[in-house]
């Protein structure tokens, strides 16, 4: 099993900045994706943005140019980043952590989620 645990989120007003952070950790033979979600209150989660093992990433269009998601592949960190600027009030939402990695008992590709972390962008 992997365990998320995130930090960073918090009360910043429109304009400012935010910076998330995400570390696995248990029993993990390899992390291949690592993404970002959202869900705001009253809406789906939406995917914010993703970065492969190689570090090519995507973003949401409504993210594009504002966040940036980053990776430290050191197993003794695996950690992942997501720089958030110029926030909006519609970036209000829970963040949660999600990362694909293999399972050294058998190899086999699982999926862990953290538990979320708030962002409030007030206007």
């Amino acid at each position: 099993q992997v365990q998320l645990l995130e930090s960073g989120g918090g009360l910043v007003p429109a304009g400012g900045s935010l910076r998330l952070s995400c570390a696995a950790s248990g029993r993990i033979f390899s992390i291949n994706d690592m993404r970002w979600h959202r869900q705001a209150p009253g809406k789906q989660r939406e995917l914010v943005a993703v970065i492969t093992s190689g570090g090519a990433t995507n973003y949401a269009d409504s993210v594009k140019g504002r966040f940036t998601i980053s990776r430290d592949n050191d197993k003794a960190k695996n950690m992942v980043y997501l720089q958030m600027n110029s926030l909006k009030p519609e970036d209000t939402a829970v963040y949660y952590c999600n990362v694909d990695y293999l399972a050294p008992w058998n190899l086999v590709s699982m999926s862990g989620w953290g538990q979320g972390t708030q962002v409030t962008v007030s206007s």
